[in-house]
């Protein structure tokens, strides 16, 4: 039971009246492909993605392809509710999708989720947590030093809380554009000893 429902049933609320509320489903899948087969892969994904973007409550379906020195593709689906997921997951697309993968996959690896989670559906690094810590202060240590020496000196004028705000600003933008980059060019010291 959600806790809205909860907290209705606490007040009084008929258990039947309650209705749960739809949420979006995130499936996510990764597949390992034969390096041989990556086009004939990426020509059957493209298919039935055109395909599941075309099945009721479909919210949007993407390939996300590899990165360097990886073979690891991901197919995302989002759909309205759980319901237009298991239609498409029965569909006679999907399994003819399916039954083209035999040749092509070395591994496969499923992921569901609900919600806001589904916002982030591609899977996030696995390593030691200390080593994301480490590389997020040092960027945020250039970025608010550079700050510092590059505007301080033209906005030492302002009230101290809009030079705060223009700071923040900054740092959060710099981080929205540098650390997707960064994270990818060091991804193999991220992952550290848990590396695939």
């Amino acid at each position: 039971m959600s806790v809205p429902q909860r907290l209705r049933a606490r007040s009084g609320a008929a258990e039947e009246t309650m209705q749960p509320t739809p949420e979006p489903v995130t499936v996510t899948v990764a597949r390992v492909v034969r390096p041989d087969r990556r086009v004939a892969f990426e020509r059957a994904a493209a298919a039935v993605l055109a395909e599941a973007a075309n099945f009721p409550g479909n919210l949007g379906a993407s390939l996300l392809r590899p990165g360097p020195g990886s073979y690891e593709y991901h197919l995302v689906y989002r759909f309205a509710d759980d319901d237009s997921l298991a239609e498409w997951e029965r569909s006679a697309q999907r399994r003819d999708f399916l039954a083209r993968l035999p040749g092509m996959v070395e591994d496969e690896r499923y992921a569901r989720v609900t919600g806001l989670e589904g916002f982030f559906p591609g899977p996030a690094p696995q390593g030691p947590a200390w080593r994301s810590w480490l590389l997020t202060v040092a960027v945020v240590l250039v970025f608010t030093s550079t700050f510092q020496v590059l505007a301080v000196p033209f906005i030492e004028d302002w009230p101290w809380p809009l030079r705060l705000l223009l700071s923040a600003v900054f740092v959060v933008t710099a981080l929205r554009l540098v650390m997707p980059w960064l994270s990818r060019r060091l991804q193999p010291w991220l992952l550290g000893s848990r590396r695939r």
